[in-house]
């Protein structure tokens, strides 16, 4: 992207506070963008992933249509991120509210007003892989995932309802990407609480010199520890909607990941590596409240990204992890 975009109009970031949003808010300052984040910050530390950063305004949810109806000239994109992510929330209600009904309501606009949206989906809409991981924006293709949990299965109602629309001829903002995200790791996910990535929950194990805690594998099929997830570095998953700002013409689902399923063993050894420390390992039951629904493989499809003209090499496991810990977690301030 270009390295001043100051002469532009706002740039939209829904859970811009968050994990990936405020990554993608980071991108944006540093480019120069004016930047409108649209998040609820609440009681928490939540509020410090953007306290480094210029911003034109901040909005609450709730505050958002009367926002966008007061600057429906100045939205030069919208990258919504805001979300219900985690997969043990059970208030499906909730979840839908959140991650349909805005969703649509975004989309919409966006159509609407002839304004670029950018999504996030997600991984969680292959259930256990059994569909593989194909980025196929298909109709019958996504109609045949089966997410394990309520998060994963509103992620891809919305994805299915885009694909019915766009069918029907519906109209569609001029430009638009649904990210299907990965397992991402990376500076600003420590407000997740037990959902932040394994990287930042080794880490204070590691950097104390205690061993770390893996879930033991409940299938023949994986050793303890083997378990294989695509874990993506998070700076990636923002060069990637950076690129989708420039590339306008680049419009669709896709998978953002790395293309290389790495196992939590791995995962652990990086961090005890950039640590400079002698990796140690306990293994404990992997809780009965999700065996049932645990993914024991992921790897993205990246080849669909490709083809659109997205050619940056993904950051290696090692790479990321070595990055994320020596920037970040190993210091004062581990914010970006």
């Amino acid at each position: 992207m270009a390295s001043d975009l100051s002469e532009r109009g706002l740039y939209l970031v829904t859970g811009g506070a968050g994990f990936i949003g405020s990554n993608i808010v980071a991108a944006l300052d540093d480019c120069g963008a004016r930047v409108v984040v649209c998040d609820r910050l609440r009681a928490e530390n939540k509020w410090r992933n953007i306290a480094r950063r210029d911003l034109a305004d901040i909005i609450h949810p709730d505050d958002l249509g009367e926002f966008l109806d007061d600057n429906t000239d100045q939205i030069e994109a919208v990258i919504h991120m805001g979300a219900i992510s985690a997969t043990t929330e059970t208030d499906a209600d909730l979840i839908i509210d959140t991650n349909f009904h805005l969703s649509m309501g975004l989309w919409a606009w966006c159509a609407h007003n002839d304004a670029p949206l950018i999504y996030a989906s997600s991984a969680a809409t292959y259930g256990d892989g059994e569909q593989g991981f194909d980025d196929d924006a298909s109709r019958e293709y996504l109609a045949s995932l089966q997410p394990l949990n309520a998060y994963g299965w509103s992620k891809n109602l919305f994805d299915r309802r885009i694909a019915r629309m766009i069918a029907d001829g519906t109209p569609q903002p001029p430009q638009w990407a649904g990210l299907k995200f990965f397992n991402v790791y990376g500076p600003n996910e420590y407000h997740k609480g037990g959902m932040q990535s394994v990287v930042s929950q080794v880490y204070p194990r590691a950097a104390a010199g205690e061993a770390a805690t893996l879930f033991k594998s409940h299938n023949g099929k994986y050793d303890d520890g083997g378990q294989l997830r695509d874990f993506v570095w998070v700076g990636d998953c923002v060069d990637i909607v950076m690129w989708l700002l420039e590339n306008p013409d680049v419009s669709g689902l896709f998978n953002c990941g790395t293309g290389q399923a790495r196992s939590f063993l791995d995962l652990t050894h990086a961090v005890y590596a950039a640590l400079d420390a002698e990796p140690a390992v306990t293994y404990v039951p992997t809780p009965e409240a999700i065996r049932d629904k645990y993914q024991y493989y992921t790897q993205a499809k990246m080849s669909k990204l490709r083809s659109a003209g997205y050619d940056k090499t993904a950051t290696s496991l090692e790479d990321g992890i070595a990055q994320y810990v020596r920037d970040f977690l190993h210091t004062d301030d581990p914010y970006r």
